[in-house]
C-alpha cells in the first residue's frame, strides 16, 4: 500500500473540519477513503475536488457522510467467549475490590453493548444491588446512535445471541421489537464524545472499547490510550476487540487474557507521559476577520455584553454549552437563563462597571442539560471604549473541571515517575550495552508486528463495513415488501369501492382531467378506464353535453355545493337517456381546496 500523502484527500478532510466541526484527520487513510468513494459513487462525483464542491452546494450530504463514516456494528454479547471471562473473572473481582463501581463503554453505538453489560452486573449482584453500586457511562461521537440507544428498542433479530433466560427477564414487548426494562435502563446514561477531542470519563474500574481503536491512525491510538489510562484506577480492566493486540499501550496496560483482549492498568508500568496535545495546523486565513474569528473559536465560552446590559456577542463554545442562539444577540441579559446560571452575572457585571477591574468567582458548579457536573472560573473583563467611557464588558467561563482532575492526576503521576526514575536510574548503565544489541532485532519483530496487526485490522474494518450493508439492504428490502404490499392493498379497495357503486363515477382534477372512471361509466359510455384516465372532462364524447358540466364543477373546486344538474343525452347505444349528475369535492392535502370533483351520474332511459 502506497504511503503517498493524496492532497486532494487531504484538503477535503481539512473542509470537513472546518464546515462541520469533525476532524477525521487521525483516522487510518485506506479505510476513510473507501467510505468516502462510497458516498461519491452515491452522487455521481468522480474526484476529490468533484465532492468538495458537492459538499458545499448540497449540506445535506453531510450527513449521509457522516453515517457512512460512523459505521455503528455491534450486537448483543458480540463474541461470546470475551463476555464470559468478564462475567466469571473480571466483574467477581471488581465486586470483591470496590463498593461501588464505575464502567465506561466507549463507542457504544446503538447500546447493546452497554445493555449486555448491564444484564451481566445485574446477574452478578441481583438487581437491587446493581442499582445501588454500578454506574454504567456510555459514549459515542454519533448522535443518531445515541438516540437509538437510549430508546432502547431492539428487533427480534438484534435479540438473537441474547440467553433466552436474559431475554425474557431484562425485555419486554414494545412497538415492533423489545425493550430493554426501564428502571435498569437509568442505570445507564449515554453522552457524546469524541475520543481523540473530549476529555474522558474519570474514575472507572471497567472500560469497555471494543473495535473502536482500529479505525484511528498509530498516533491517535496513542493518544487515546494515554485518555484511557488516566480515565482507569490502579488495576482497572480494559476490554478491546479482538482485532486490536494494543501495540501501542503495552507500557500502560499489562495483559489480563491476551487472546480474549482483555488488559489491566498497570500501577507499576511508568507513566511518563501526559496527554497527548493535538500538533497546531497552520493558520491559512489571515485578514481583516482575523478578530472575530479568533473569538468565535475560542476555547472557553465568551459573551460581550453593552452598556445597556444587551448582548452583543455570543462565541461557539458559549452557544454549545448555555444552548444560546444568534437570535440571542441583542436580548437584554436579564431575559437570559444564562443571567442567574451557573452564577448571577449581573452582579459580577455591577461590580466591574464599579471598581472598573475584572471581577471573578471561582469554582461555580453547574450542572449541563444531560446531567453532568461540570466547574467553572467566571471572569468578568471591562472593556475599555473611547476616553474613559467603558465600552461593555467580556464575561469568560474557564472550564476548570478538567484542570483540577489533570492536577490531581499529574501530582500522582509526578510522584510515580519521580520514585520509577530513582529505581531505575541505577540499572540504566547496566542494561544499555544489551539494549543497543536488542534494538535492532526488537525494532525488525516490532515492523513485522505492526504490518500483521495493520493487516488484521483492515480486514476486521472490512468485515464491519461488509455486515453494516447487509443489515441496511436487507431492511431496505422489507421496507419495500411493505409498501408494495399496502399499494396493492389501497389498489384492491380502490377498485372494489368504485365496482360497488352503483352509479357511474367519474373522478376529474384541478385541471379538469379525468384521473377515476368505474366500471359502470365504461358500461354506460362504452369507454374503457385507461381511454378515458388522463383526458380533459370537457374533449370527452360519451353522448353527454359535457359543457354543462363545467361551472357546477369549478363552483365546487371552489367550495361552492353545487346542487345535482340534469341533462339529456344517450348512452353507448344511441338510445336517448335522461342524465342527473351529482358533484362533490375530492379532499386533498390542503383542507380548504378540493383537489379534485367526483361526479355522480344516474341514467334514465326516456324511449
Amino acid at each position: 500500500m502506497s504511503s503517498a500523502v493524496d492532497l486532494g484527500f487531504e484538503k477535503l478532510l481539512e473542509f470537513v473540519r472546518d464546515a462541520r466541526g469533525f476532524d477525521y484527520t487521525g483516522y487510518r487513510r485506506p479505510t476513510l477513503m473507501r467510505r468516502f468513494e462510497k458516498r461519491m459513487q452515491a452522487v455521481g462525483s468522480p474526484d476529490w475536488d468533484a465532492y468538495h464542491q458537492y459538499l458545499e452546494s448540497h449540506p445535506d450530504e453531510f450527513v449521509e457522510l457522516f453515517n457512512v463514516i460512523l459505521i455503528n456494528v455491534t450486537g448483543f454479547f458480540r463474541d461470546e467467549e470475551t463476555w464470559t471471562v468478564v462475567a466469571t473473572e473480571v466483574i467477581p473481582k471488581l465486586l470483591e475490590e470496590h463498593e461501588s463501581i464505575r464502567v465506561w463503554s466507549a463507542g457504544c453505538a446503538s447500546g447493546e453493548e452497554p445493555y449486555t453489560i448491564s444484564m451481566l452486573f445485574a446477574e452478578a449482584l441481583g438487581e437491587r444491588d446493581y442499582k445501588k453500586r454500578v454506574k454504567i457511562y456510555a459514549t459515542d461521537v454519533d448522535e443518531g446512535a445515541l438516540a437509538e440507544a437510549r430508546e432502547a428498542v431492539y428487533s427480534s433479530r438484534q435479540l438473537a445471541d441474547v440467553p433466552e433466560a436474559l431475554r425474557e427477564r431484562y425485555f419486554l414487548p414494545a412497538n415492533d421489537g423489545f425493550a430493554f426494562r426501564g428502571d435498569l435502563r437509568r442505570t445507564v446514561i449515554f453522552g457524546r464524545n469524541d475520543l481523540h477531542k473530549d476529555p474522558p470519563i474519570s474514575r472507572v474500574d471497567l472500560l469497555v472499547s471494543r473495535n473502536t481503536l482500529m479505525y484511528f491512525g498509530s498516533d491517535l491510538q496513542e493518544r487515546i490510550l494515554a485518555n484511557y489510562y488516566f480515565a482507569l484506577n490502579r488495576g482497572g480492566f480494559l476490554v478491546v476487540g479482538k482485532a486490536e493486540a494494543l501495540q501501542k499501550g503495552r507500557q500502560l496496560f499489562k495483559p489480563y487474557n491476551l487472546k480474549r483482549r482483555i488488559f489491566q492498568r498497570d500501577g507499576a508500568a511508568e507513566p511518563a507521559f501526559h496527554v497527548p496535545s493535538r500538533p497546531p495546523k497552520g493558520i491559512e486565513e489571515p485578514g481583516a476577520d482575523l478578530g472575530d474569528a479568533a473569538f468565535e473559536h475560542a476555547p472557553v465560552a465568551q459573551l460581550v455584553i453593552d452598556p445597556d446590559n444587551r448582548v452583543v456577542a455570543v462565541n461557539q463554545v458559549a452557544r454549545a454549552l448555555f444552548d444560546l442562539k444568534l437570535r440571542d444577540i441583542g436580548r437584554p441579559l436579564q431575559d437570559l437563563e444564562l443571567s442567574y446560571r451557573p452564577v448571577d452575572i449581573r452582579s459580577l457585571i455591577d461590580e466591574t462597571r464599579r471598581n472598573l477591574r475584572s471581577s471573578v468567582a471561582k469554582d461555580i458548579a453547574w450542572e449541563s442539560p444531560k446531567g453532568t457536573a461540570r466547574w467553572f472560573d467566571v471572569s468578568v473583563t471591562p472593556l475599555a471604549g473611547t476616553g474613559e467611557r467603558l465600552a461593555g464588558v467580556s464575561v469568560s467561563f474557564v472550564d476548570a473541571t478538567i484542570h483540577r482532575a489533570l492536577e490531581r492526576q499529574l501530582e500522582h503521576a509526578r510522584r510515580e515517575l519521580q520514585t520509577a526514575y530513582e529505581e531505575l536510574q541505577s540499572t540504566v548503565e547496566e542494561l544499555e550495552t544489551t539494549n543497543e544489541e536488542l534494538q535492532s532485532t526488537n525494532e525488525e519483530l516490532e515492523t513485522t508486528n505492526e504490518e500483521l496487526q495493520s493487516t488484521n485490522e483492515e480486514l476486521e474494518t472490512m468485515n464491519e463495513e461488509l455486515q453494516s450493508t447487509n443489515e441496511e439492504l436487507e431492511t431496505m428490502n422489507d421496507e419495500l415488501r411493505e409498501r408494495t404490499d399496502e399499494t396493492l392493498r389501497a389498489n384492491w379497495f380502490l377498485t372494489s369501492v368504485l365496482s360497488s357503486i352503483q352509479q357511474a363515477v367519474v373522478v376529474v382534477d384541478d385541471e379538469l382531467r379525468v384521473i377515476g372512471w368505474s366500471s359502470q361509466a365504461t358500461d354506460l359510455f362504452g369507454l374503457r378506464d385507461d381511454e378515458a384516465e388522463g383526458q380533459h372532462l370537457l374533449n370527452i364524447d360519451v353522448g353527454l353535453p359535457v359543457a354543462v358540466l363545467r361551472e357546477p364543477v369549478r363552483r365546487t373546486l371552489a367550495g361552492v355545493d353545487d346542487a345535482p344538474v340534469a341533462v339529456e343525452g344517450h348512452n353507448r347505444r344511441g338510445q336517448p337517456v335522461h342524465y342527473t349528475v351529482a358533484f362533490a369535492p375530492l379532499a386533498g392535502r390542503d383542507p380548504e381546496r378540493p383537489a379534485g370533483v367526483i361526479l355522480l351520474l344516474t341514467a334514465e332511459r326516456t324511449d
